[in-house]
């Protein structure tokens, strides 16, 4: 089970599969963080947005979390628009698994 609430069945083939890899990345609280953002925005993403989001499901989980979670700076060719929408969409003041 993904844990996806979102249908793709009105997406388009490249949305339909960045949804997909945003819920199967590996790490569960990548999943969580990707997938719960995709769910809710994707559908309203860009070409350009896209191709960024495309681009942050490519770098490693442990790399993405320790950027969202701050505990890490966030490199300056990933600290876009979208990244900061990302981030600013988990707010940490409840775990990421409720």
């Amino acid at each position: 089970m993904s844990g996806s609430t979102r249908s793709s069945a009105d997406l388009d083939p490249r949305r339909r599969k960045i949804l997909f890899r945003a819920w199967h990345r590996g790490m569960r609280e990548m999943d969580l963080i990707m997938g719960r953002f995709a769910d809710d925005a994707i559908a309203g993403f860009s070409d350009a947005e896209l191709d960024e989001f495309e681009r942050l499901i490519e770098v490693l989980d442990r790399d993405l979390l320790s950027w969202v979670t701050g505990e890490a700076p966030v490199p300056a060719n990933y600290d876009t628009e979208l990244f900061r929408k990302l981030r600013a969409f988990h707010h940490h003041d409840k775990p990421i698994h409720v």
